[in-house]
């Protein structure tokens, strides 16, 4: 499936930019493109912060301006905690990466434009984007790290392509395998004396079946509890040590 394009709208330190590329790969990203980075490009401290994902370094497109990077997407989310008046649908990257993923599914290309370190984007930037993407942190210091606004993003993303995970086979024990459970269970509580007083035997017989049967055993776990009851059994008959000195 095509990925989402992360844009990097004048970033400011290149050590943000290898921190991002860091994040995208942690969930399996690695298109990457930049629109007039601050320092110079290629950038060592990018590298450095890269931590291994220096391929999306490599590869990361280079671009004048913004409506040169998004050229080709045909769906544009614009990552900002003010909306600056503007009048668009605001997301929250949950709900964003749904519709990115609904649109890739379609066909389309998303690109999704995160603004520079220190003010974000600007109007002009953000009246290129078909929705606005915010993230709902404390208000009263809402300044994310561009690493830290990518991450989320990419989260999201991932998140929203894994498949529900498909329940493990267990071997449930049988119907007749409980009932056989349940014989045993009333067999060795008889013989202990728990079914008392006999009045209220039938009613504690019946809860005991109704216990094994809500607890969706499985074969090994009537195994376990077969063993369990013939080892107290055999622990009850065995004689007790005598106390007497041998002579």
């Amino acid at each position: 499936m095509p990925e989402p394009v992360f844009i990097l709208v004048r970033p400011q330190m290149g050590e943000n930019i290898g921190g991002a590329a860091r994040a995208m790969l942690n969930f399996g990203l690695d298109r990457m493109r930049l629109v007039e980075p601050r320092d110079e490009w290629p950038n060592p401290r990018a590298v450095a912060l890269a931590s291994g994902a220096g391929r999306i370094l490599d590869n990361a497109g280079l671009f004048e301006t913004v409506a040169d990077a998004i050229g080709d997407c045909t769906h544009v989310l614009a990552t900002t905690a003010r909306v600056r008046g503007l009048t668009k649908p605001v997301l929250t990257p949950e709900q964003a990466m749904a519709e990115a993923r609904a649109a890739t599914d379609a066909g389309g290309r998303v690109g999704i434009l995160f603004g520079p370190e220190r003010a974000g984007l600007e109007n002009e930037d953000v009246a290129r984007a078909s929705a606005i993407v915010t993230v709902p942190v404390n208000p009263g210091f809402f300044s994310l790290n561009l690493a830290q606004c990518v991450l989320l993003m990419a989260y999201e993303w991932q998140r929203h392509g894994m498949a529900p995970a498909a329940p493990a086979e267990l071997d449930r024990a049988t119907a007749t395998e409980i009932e056989k459970l349940g014989d045993h269970f009333e067999e060795r509580l008889g013989t202990a004396g728990f079914f008392f007083p006999e009045a209220r035997a039938p009613g504690m017989k019946l809860a005991i079946r109704n216990m094994l049967s809500r607890l969706a055993l499985t074969r090994a776990d009537v195994q376990i509890f077969h063993g369990m009851l013939r080892q107290l059994t055999r622990q009850k008959a065995a004689p007790a040590a005598s106390d007497e000195p041998e002579t």
